[in-house]
This record gives C-alpha cells, structure tokens and sequence, in this order.
C-alpha cells in the first residue's frame, strides 16, 4: 500500500483523542489530517501535548464538516455525549466513514439512549445504521461499515468476559453481577473534583450504584449473546491507578457437573480466532498493568464449586482496548487490513 488514508480526528485535546492521534502515528496506512476541537480551537496541538510535539505540528481547529470532509476520508470523533449528532449525518452524506467513541450510537432504541443519557434525539434512521464495534462479537458487521458506535470501556471489559457464557447458554441469566473497577483517566481530561489527586488516592469508591448508565449498554449485546432479555447488577468502582478496569463477573451456573477446566476450555474455542484476547491458565488472574499501553484483554476464571458460581475477571486498558484503540480495532477489520495493524500488544512492565 502506497497511499496512506487520511484521518480526521475531532475532539482532539482530551484523553481519547490523544490516544488515537498517538496510534495513527504508528500506523503504517493512516495520515494524520486533520486535528478538531471546540474550546482547544486554535491551540497547536504541541501546545496541549508537548510530548508529541516533534512528531505532530498542527494546530487544533475549530470544527468544520466541509472541512474534514475535504481533508479525510476517516473521521474518529472522541467528544462528550450528545455532540456527535450534530456531525454525524453531514459527514456520512459527503461519504466520510465515522468511528463515535461516545454513547450516541451504541444504542438501536433510541428511546433508552433518551431516557438514560437525557439528551434528545432527531436521528434515529442514522443511529439505526450504525455497528456496535465489539469485534470480538459483531466482526461481519464492521467489514464495509460506514458508521461505528465504538463501545465504553466498561461495556467492552464485561461483555468480554460474559460472552462465551451467555452464547453457550451456560449461566442463568438473571444471576449475573458485574463489580468493575477503574482508573481515574475513565472520566476524562476536565477537572472533576472526585478525580483530584487529593479525593482519589488512598481510596477506593463505588459510584452509579443501581443506575449507572452503561448497564443498559451491556443489556442490550447480553441480550443478543443470549437470543433473549437479560438483567444485570452493575457496580463500577473508582480506584486511585491512571489506567486499566478490571471487571469481575459472577453468575450461576446451570450444570454443576462443570468445572474450571471445562470453562476454560470453551473460553479458549470462543476466543481461538481473536488476537486481542488471551484467556488465561487455570488459577491465574489477569492484573490491570499486564493490559496497561495495550489493546489487549486478558481474562482468567475460576468455578467455585461451593456456590456453583462462575467467576470470571477481565482486565483492560480503558483508554485503548476500552476507547482508541477499539475504535483502530474497528477501522482495520473495516478496511481488510489485520486487525492488529498499528495496535500496540505488549506493556511495558513494571
């Protein structure tokens, strides 16, 4: 491939847009083109990030879609909730392919995208086109996709390790819990008081208890997973780390003649073709730091014959498998490129 294909990405400034900006340099088919932003609008880019500063010498502007339209083919928007809306149907019209890392195409009923986020919507035959961007479950969706709802990092973290138990209809499905923990980065570069320093060290909290507003996200794929409705009792947790989410999933097993080695086993067949997930051996767990500057997924498990509870962790980078490099993920399996083109797979450890 000669031609590299140019990339926009809007919402520049803040933690997702300079993971993507980070990985679009690494990429042997991609061209940075252009840099949006609102209130970055005019600042150069090294400015925000001096450590890239030798590497990109762009200025941050002021979004413009005819603009981005002239300039990339590739458009990645990392801006808050409700935004992408008032972008995304101009920019498919003039033909541009768009990755949302937001929540605002995630969802197929925009009545529960309405009632969770409180954000009004007029463009539910746009939304209707859109493709999870899972790949590990939606794969043959993202291949020519023009539209891309790239899931949360809480989402990705826990439908990752439920999805061989729901597709195998192994579990009861009104018996699973999802207690998830993450790194103060998951709430994004603007000054928020609960992710100060001072507030987030030394401490650990839950919050969204009973009503945080991924649960329904997650509901919804379980439900595909399944062939049918599924409840879920979803506590995410802050913890005092930059990166990383950890989910740890309970549920009740049907059979109680399974065992550990049973479940590994199907994990391994579920995720045999997928690179970005390794399932791990019997009575290892996977650790954040094992994920953290990666795209990987790292899943151990255990049954707890006691209880006949299986309980299965996920760790991953929110910021990358959980956010960018999900939505690079996207793009390559889009393009028919591999679909570990230009993604990082090792940490640096410790």
């Amino acid at each position: 491939m000669t031609d590299k294909l140019p990339v926009a990405v809007v919402g520049a400034s803040g933690y997702g847009g300079v993971q993507l900006v980070r990985l679009i340099l690494d990429h042997p088919y991609l061209e940075l083109a252009y840099l949006g932003g609102d209130s970055s609008a005019g600042q150069e880019f090294a400015d925000i990030y001096p450590h890239l500063g030798h590497c990109v010498r762009r200025v941050i502007e002021p979004v413009d879609v005819a603009v981005i339209a002239q300039r990339a083919q590739v458009v990645f928007l990392s801006l808050p909730n409700g935004v992408a809306p008032k972008l995304v149907p101009d920019l498919l019209a003039q033909g541009c392919q768009v990755f949302d890392l937001s929540a605002d195409y995630r969802f197929r009923d925009m009545q529960v995208y309405q009632t969770w986020y409180g954000i009004e919507r007029t463009d539910g035959a746009v939304a209707a086109k859109a493709v999870y961007g899972l790949p590990e479950l939606y794969r043959e969706s993202l291949v020519h996709a023009t539209l891309v709802g790239c899931p949360g990092c809480y989402p990705t973290a826990s439908l990752l390790a439920l999805a061989p138990l729901l597709r195998q209809g192994l579990v009861a499905w009104d018996s699973i819990v999802i207690d998830a923990k993450s790194g103060t980065s998951g709430g994004g570069r603007q000054a928020k008081t609960h992710l100060l320093l001072a507030e987030a060290d030394n401490s650990i909290s839950a919050y969204g208890v009973a009503r945080h507003r991924h649960r329904p996200e997650i509901e919804q794929i379980c439900a595909d997973l399944a062939g049918q409705p599924v409840k879920v009792q979803f506590t995410p947790h802050l913890v005092p780390m930059v990166r990383g989410i950890l989910a740890t999933v309970y549920a009740q097993v049907r059979d109680p003649g399974l065992t550990t080695e049973d479940l590994l086993l199907i994990y391994q067949a579920f995720y045999r073709e997928k690179p970005w997930v390794r399932v791990l051996p019997p009575g290892v767990y996977p650790h954040t730091k094992w994920a953290w500057g990666t795209n990987m997924c790292y899943i151990g498990l255990e049954l707890d014959p006691h209880t006949d509870r299986v309980i299965v962790m996920s760790a991953i980078d929110n910021l990358l498998k959980g956010q960018a490099g999900q939505a690079v993920q996207c793009l390559n399996i889009s393009r028919g490129w591999p679909e570990t083109t230009g993604l990082p797979q090792l940490s640096f450890y410790p």
